[in-house]
């Protein structure tokens, strides 16, 4: 399998070198289980989705304790037909395919029940797309229901659904949609935009 993400940081501020580059310093714990590649749009982030949500979390808060406005939009993928497999993706995170919906919703809670705090607010929207034929409009009706148990569902907007509160269990709530709904061996992305210290809040 082949998973990932690819990753821009947008700090609203003319310090932004120096938000991004501080920021970047919270991915040093989980380098050697992702493979890193950044050019001058984005960052690719390659690696198992038990190590990349939690690394997308630390460098989302961390950014965010700057204080500025930032926005962090991330595409993730797993499953990508037209990716070969890495073997640094390798996991046991996705939920099996027999297992029915309700159980993976009850195992999807609790996990974002077990979420540490990170002591950082979190406002996302996302878009869910399980690929293929077959029920996945199942599964993403599934994930939706999910959602709206999980403790961080705001409300649903045009296109997307809106999250809210510590980016731990924020985060967490992404992981568990983007690995239990959709086959394991399918093709399964995220649209995701995640926004901290916004003016328009104030």
């Amino acid at each position: 399998m082949f998973a990932g993400a690819q990753v821009s940081l947008y700090p609203m501020t003319d310090e932004f070198v120096d938000v991004i580059l501080s920021s970047l310093t919270a991915l040093d714990p989980w380098r050697d289980r992702l493979r890193i590649e950044t050019d001058d749009i984005s960052t690719l982030i390659v690696g198992p989705p038990e190590v990349l949500f939690p690394a997308l979390r630390d460098l989302y808060a961390e950014a965010a304790r700057s204080g500025h406005h930032i926005v962090l939009r991330a595409t993730l993928s797993r499953g990508c037909p037209g990716e070969p497999d890495d073997p640094i993706c390798q996991t046991a995170a996705l939920a099996n395919p027999s297992e029915p919906i309700a159980a993976r919703q009850k195992a999807a809670l609790g996990a974002v029940s077990d979420a540490a705090e990170t002591r950082q607010a979190a406002d996302a929207q996302f878009s869910l797309y399980v690929m293929g034929a077959g029920d996945h409009m199942d599964e993403i009706m599934g994930c939706i229901d999910y959602l709206k148990q999980s403790g961080t569902f705001d409300r649903s907007k045009n296109f997307c659904t809106r999250l809210t509160g510590d980016a731990g269990p924020v985060f967490a709530t992404l992981q568990e949609a983007f690995c239990r709904f959709g086959r394991p061996e399918g093709h399964v992305t995220i649209d995701l935009t995640v926004s901290a210290n916004s003016p328009s809040k104030r």
